[in-house]
């Protein structure tokens, strides 16, 4: 929409957007003011060794082994040098592709892998250290190690406060006195943060986990035992509309 210049040809002055959520109830509204769902970034890693025989490992450079070593030193960016009293932040391995029998060390593996921050400069420093503590450890182990840092970045999702504050009240008139609950950070991510860089936005979730099943254990969206219950549906219909409406008649309830 924003490539094809939708906002070019009439611009809005807010959006507002929702997302159904299994760890709330139905009947619950969550939102969070500020930073709410986090920035998404991809990575690959390629370690390149030198080809030998399993039976004689010092005749090359084993990079299954130095792949190894880079997993675990990536666990160390988040619990010892950022600081997590500010902003979360995640970072995962979620591939390692090397090698093609059981008796042959490969020439080179492939990692790949998301992080996930809620701050540029959080972002930055994770970048970098990605990209220290891989070639570092590859060099270490005599082998070398190529960070690329994916252009498809995913921004965080910001919830504008003042619109965030204003709008509260036109969801509890929808959801009812204490069925709006304040959310904490949510490491996944939404390109809804895109239309946020381009006018002040409000996100919001609607709980979609029957009531009296407890939500923190509920299979999450994306999993095939994810359930719905429909009722969240109306609920949801009913906030965009409320928030919709209240905004455009100036409405504070």
């Amino acid at each position: 929409m924003l490539e094809e210049g939708a906002f070019d040809i009439v611009k809005p002055e807010v959006a507002f957007g929702l997302h159904v959520w299994s760890t709330l109830n139905a009947g619950l509204v969550g939102y969070r003011s500020g930073s709410f769902m986090a920035a998404s970034d991809r990575f690959r890693i390629l370690v390149k060794g030198r080809q030998t025989h399993g039976s004689r490992p010092w005749g090359g450079v084993d990079p299954i082994v130095v792949s190894s070593q880079i997993v675990m030193g990536l666990q160390t960016i988040v619990s010892r040098q950022i600081d997590i009293t500010r902003y979360p932040a995640v970072v995962s391995v979620g591939a390692i592709k090397g090698g093609i029998r059981n008796n042959i060390i490969p020439d080179e593996v492939e990692m790949i892998g998301t992080f996930r921050t809620f701050d540029p400069a959080v972002r930055k420093q994770i970048i970098e250290r990605i990209t220290r503590t891989a070639e570092d450890i590859a060099h270490a182990g005599g082998a070398t190690a190529t960070v690329e840092i994916a252009d498809d970045n995913n921004p965080v999702v910001v919830n504008e406060a003042r619109l965030t504050e204003r709008m509260l009240t036109s969801l509890e008139h929808v959801a009812g006195a204490g069925r709006v609950v304040e959310m904490p950070y949510v490491t996944g991510a939404e390109d809804f943060a895109f239309f946020g860089l381009r006018v002040p936005s409000l996100f919001f979730f609607v709980g979609s986990t029957p009531a009296g099943v407890d939500a923190a254990q509920a299979p999450s969206n994306h999993s095939p035992q994810f359930f719905l219950d429909e009722s969240s549906l109306d609920l949801g219909l009913r906030a965009m509309l409320g928030v919709t409406v209240d905004y455009l008649q100036g409405t504070r309830r």
